[in-house]
């Protein structure tokens, strides 16, 4: 199946940016769960970005950000790993009831900001890759 690469490496970068300045948004709108879990989605789409540059194919179908990494060969270190392990429970814990609610309280503003000041500056790191 044939797949235009660059299309798609700026398919990835362009919804990744998209939601980076939406969940700005959500945050000067207070909505701290969301824009974290929007946060988890920019770091998936710029890591999918990099996958289809680098294997010139599609991405796996996952959610998890340290398989992404793994499979697009980026090397780590232990804080960026629990750093990356840390945020793929944003994306989970504002899916699944039992956790919301917990997620919700944990999102203080001071919370959010903390997290989602890292997650721009991963996103700024990913975006400079080749």
């Amino acid at each position: 199946m044939y797949m235009d690469i660059e299309k798609q490496v700026e398919y990835w970068k362009k919804s990744a940016a998209h939601d980076l300045e939406t969940a700005e948004s959500l945050i000067k709108e207070k909505k701290f769960d969301w824009a974290l879990f929007l946060g988890h989605l920019v770091l998936e789409k710029m890591l999918k970005s990099i996958f289809v540059k680098k294997k010139e194919k599609f991405p796996p179908k996952t959610h998890n950000l340290l398989l992404l990494i793994q499979e697009t060969g980026i090397i780590i270190d232990d804080d960026d790993t629990d750093f990356f392990e840390e945020v793929n429970t944003f994306n989970i814990s504002t899916r699944y009831p039992d956790e919301q609610f917990k997620f919700y309280q944990l999102c203080t503003e001071k919370f959010t900001r903390e997290k989602f000041d890292k997650i721009k500056e991963k996103y700024q790191w990913l975006k400079k890759m080749k």
